[in-house]
C-alpha cells in the first residue's frame, strides 16, 4: 500500500510541481483561459472591494496598522485565485519556469499573457462598473468613495520609473505567494502562503496591474459620473484622467510586475532548480 504524505513539498518538488502547472496553463484552449482570466480579474476586484471598506473612515488608525489590515483583507483575492481556479497574469508570470525548460514555447508563453491580461482587464472593470451602480461609494457618510478616489488618484500621480520599481517589488511577492503554494497539500496550507506575501506587498505599497485594473476605473467612473461627489470629496483629481492611468500607471506597473515575477522569482527558481544540469536527490 502507498503511503499517503502529508508534509508538504521541498523547493526541488515546488519547481518541478511549478513547471508542470506552467505546460498545463499554456496548454488551454483559449476560450478556457479567457473564461478563467475574467475570473481572476474579478476574483482581484472582490479582495480590492474588502480591502477599500476595511481602511474607510478610520482617521484614527495608525498609518502602518491601518495599511497592514488593509493588506490582509486584500488577500482574499488570491485567495479565491488559487483555490478556486483561474488565470492571474501576475501569477503567470512562473510560466517562464516551463518557458526556460523548453518545455512551453515562446508563442505559448505570450499567448498566454496577452489572454489573461485582456481577461484580467475585462474582468477587473466590469466588477468596478458594477460596484459603481452600487452606489456603495456613499456607505459611511461617503468615507467610502473618499478612499476610492484617493486610492486612484494616488496610482495615477506615481512617476514612471517609481511605478516600474513599486511594481517589481509587488510582482516579487505575489509569485513567492503562488510559489509557496506549490509545496501545499491541503486547501488550508494554500490559503495560508498567500496571506502573508500579499498583506507584505498591499502594506508597503506596491503596486499590481490588475488590481489597479480595478481601483483606477472605480474612481475615474466616480469622477466622470458623480461629479458633485468627487467635488465634495475635498481631493484635487486634475490628475485623475484615462490618459494617466494607461501611461503613468498601468504601463510601467505591468513592466515592474514582468520584471519581478519572470526575472526575479521564475527565471532565479529556474536556475537553481531546473536548469540541465542540476541533479535532484529527493
Amino acid at each position: 500500500m502507498s503511503e499517503i504524505g502529508i508534509d508538504s513539498l521541498v523547493p526541488p518538488q515546488m519547481a518541478r510541481r511549478a513547471e508542470g502547472a506552467g505546460v498545463a496553463k499554456a496548454e488551454l484552449d483559449a476560450l478556457s483561459m479567457f473564461g478563467l482570466a475574467l475570473l481572476a480579474g474579478a476574483f482581484i476586484g472582490l479582495g480590492a472591494i474588502f480591502s477599500t471598506i476595511a481602511v474607510s473612515g478610520a482617521p484614527d488608525m495608525a498609518f502602518g496598522v491601518k495599511k497592514v489590515f488593509g493588506g490582509l483583507v486584500f488577500s482574499l483575492g488570491l485567495i479565491l485565485v488559487v483555490v478556486g481556479g483561474a488565470e492571474l497574469f501576475t501569477g503567470n508570470n512562473l510560466i517562464v519556469m516551463a518557458w526556460a525548460s523548453g518545455k512551453v514555447s515562446t508563442a505559448q508563453l505570450l499567448r498566454n499573457w496577452g489572454i489573461v491580461y485582456v481577461g484580467n482587464f475585462v474582468g477587473s472593470i466590469g466588477t468596478a462598473i458594477l460596484m459603481f451602480f452600487t452606489h456603495q461609494y456613499e456607505f459611511g457618510g461617503g468615507a467610502v468613495g473618499v478612499s476610492i478616489l484617493s486610492i486612484a488618484n494616488s496610482k495615477v500621480s506615481l512617476g514612471f520609473v517609481q511605478a516600474v520599481a513599486l511594481g517589481v517589488m509587488c510582482n516579487v511577492l505575489v509569485c513567492l505567494a503562488v510559489w509557496l503554494t506549490f509545496s501545499a497539500r491541503t486547501t488550508i496550507d494554500k490559503i495560508m502562503c498567500v496571506i502573508f506575501p500579499i498583506t507584505a506587498f498591499v502594506a508597503a505599497g506596491f503596486e499590481h496591474c490588475v488590481a489597479n485594473m480595478y481601483f483606477v476605473p472605480l474612481g475615474l467612473l466616480l469622477k466622470e459620473f458623480d461629479p458633485t461627489f468627487a467635488a465634495g470629496s475635498g481631493l484635487a483629481l486634475d490628475q485623475l484622467t484615462w490618459t494617466n492611468f494607461l501611461a503613468n500607471n498601468l504601463l510601467p506597473v505591468t513592466i515592474g510586475n514582468i520584471l519581478g515575477g519572470a526575472v526575479l522569482v521564475a527565471a532565479i527558481y529556474w536556475f537553481i532548480y531546473l536548469r540541465p544540469r542540476f541533479q535532484a536527490n529527493d
